[in-house]
C-alpha cells in the first residue's frame, strides 16, 4: 500500500504505563521533522487495568477487550490533541503508527500482546491505523523487540562516529551503530520500571524526579549482585523482556525487608546504570559516543552514573542529535508506520532474531 501522504502520526505507550507519546512527523525529508508533541497521562482506572493484566486473573479475557476500548480512546485524545494547532487535519495524515500496551512478551513461546482497538481508534479519528507491529517478526523466528534499532540507524548513524543509543523506558535497549558493521540490537534489562514502582509504594511520587530520592540513598552491594545475577541479564543477545521478567514480584523476593526504602532505590538506580554499561562493554566494543533517550535521560543522577562507568564515552541525550530524547520512541513508530505504508520492511533481522527482513504492521483502513 502507497501512501502520498507524508504526514504520519506515532503513539507510544510503554512499560512505565505513565501515559501515552504523540508526536505529528513529516517525512519529505530525512532526518524526519517532528511538527508536533503532546503527552496524555494515563487515568488511574487504566493505569491499574493494564497492571491487573500484567498477571492471569479472573474474567480476564473480558477486562483485555474492554481496556482495549479505553485505550484506544485516550490514544483518539492523543491524536486530537498533537494535531490542534498544527492546522492539520485527519484527512492529511497518512496513518497513524500506534504500538499498543504490552500485557505480555513471550517471543520464546511464539506470542506477544498489545492491548489496542485498532479498528475503534481509525473509527475515532477518521485516520489509517497501522498496528501490531511485533507480530510478524514473532511469525519469522524473531523477538519481535526492540524495533527501533532501524529507526536508530536511519536517524542517528553516523559514517565515522561509533555510536550506541540507549533507551531507558520501563525496559532498556540498546543499539550498536558502529560504522562498516552490522546494527545491533537487544534489551539489556531494566530502565525506569523498578525505580518508579518503588518509589510510588513508598512516597506515592510516579517517578524519582532527576533520581533526587536515590541520590539520598546508599547503593546495597549484595543485593546490587544479587539483582545482577539474574540470568537475563547475561544472555547473548538477540534478546527482549518485559515485566514478565522484572517486576514488583521479582524485585520484593531479592530483599531481606530491613533495607532503607532510599537505598533500595540508590541500588535500583545503579542496578540499570551496571547492567546497561555492562552490556555495552560485552557486546557493543568500544564507543565513542552514547546518547540516550527515553525517561531515563531526564534522570540526572543516572546520567552520571553512566558516564562514571563509561568513562571513556561520551554520555549525553539524543537532543544533542536534534531528536529530543522524550520523543524518539513515537517517532520511531510514526517512521515504522511510514515503513508499512510504503511497503519497507520495518524489522532487522540482525537485531530480532527473525529469519529475515519484514513489512511489519497490520493497515486498519481510514
Amino acid at each position: 500500500m502507497e501512501s502520498a501522504g507524508q504526514l504520519v502520526a506515532g503513539l507510544m505507550s510503554g512499560t512505565s504505563l505513565d501515559g501515552v507519546d504523540a508526536v505529528l512527523v513529516e517525512f519529505s525529508e530525512n532526518p524526519p521533522r517532528t511538527l508536533a508533541t503532546f503527552w496524555l497521562p494515563y487515568p488511574a482506572e487504566i493505569r491499574h487495568q493494564a497492571l491487573q493484566l500484567q498477571r492471569a486473573h479472573h474474567d480476564e479475557i473480558r477486562s483485555a477487550a474492554l481496556l482495549a476500548n479505553d485505550l484506544a480512546r485516550c490514544y483518539a485524545e492523543a491524536v486530537r490533541e498533537v494535531l490542534a494547532g498544527t492546522g492539520v487535519n485527519a484527512a492529511q495524515v497518512a496513518a497513524i503508527g500506534c504500538h499498543g500496551q504490552t500485557i505480555r512478551h513471550q517471543p520464546v513461546a511464539g506470542y506477544t500482546v498489545q492491548l489496542n482497538n485498532p479498528a475503534l481508534l481509525a473509527e475515532l479519528t477518521g485516520i489509517a491505523v497501522i498496528a501490531d507491529f511485533r507480530s510478524r517478526d514473532i511469525a519469522a523466528g524473531g523477538q519481535g523487540a526492540p524495533l527501533v534499532p532501524a529507526f536508530h540507524a536511519a536517524v542517528f548513524g553516523d559514517p565515522q562516529r561509533h555510536r550506541v543509543i540507549l533507551n531507558l523506558g520501563g525496559i532498556a535497549n540498546l543499539t550498536d551503530l558502529n560504522p562498516g558493521q552490522p546494527v545491533r540490537g537487544f534489551d539489556c534489562g531494566p530502565g525506569n520500571l523498578l525505580m518508579d514502582s518503588w518509589i510510588e509504594r513508598h512516597l506515592g511520587h510516579r517517578y524519582d524526579d532527576g533520581g533526587r530520592w536515590a541520590s539520598q540513598g546508599q547503593v546495597l552491594p549484595t543485593l546490587l549482585q544479587r539483582l545482577l545475577a539474574d540470568a537475563f541479564l547475561g544472555a547473548s543477545p538477540p534478546k527482549s523482556c518485559g515485566r514478565d521478567e522484572f517486576n514488583w514480584d521479582w524485585l520484593t523476593h531479592q530483599l531481606a525487608g530491613s533495607e532503607r526504602p532510599e537505598d533500595v532505590q540508590a541500588t535500583l538506580l545503579e542496578l540499570t546504570a551496571v547492567s546497561a554499561s555492562d552490556a555495552l562493554g560485552r557486546w557493543c566494543g568500544d564507543p565513542q559516543e552514547l546518547f540516550v533517550c527515553g525517561g531515563g535521560a531526564r534522570n540526572q543522577a543516572l546520567m552520571a552514573r553512566l558516564q562514571q562507568h563509561l568513562p571513556d564515552c561520551r554520555v549525553a541525550s539524543t537532543d544533542f542529535l536534534g531528536q529530543p530524547a522524550d520523543w524518539v520512541e513515537a517517532v520511531a513508530f510514526a517512521w515504522l508506520a511510514w515503513r508499512t505504508l510504503r511497503g519497507e520492511p520495518g524489522n532487522l533481522a540482525e537485531v530480532t532474531g527473525a529469519r529475515g527482513p519484514r513489512i511489519l504492521g497490520a493497515i486498519y483502513p481510514r
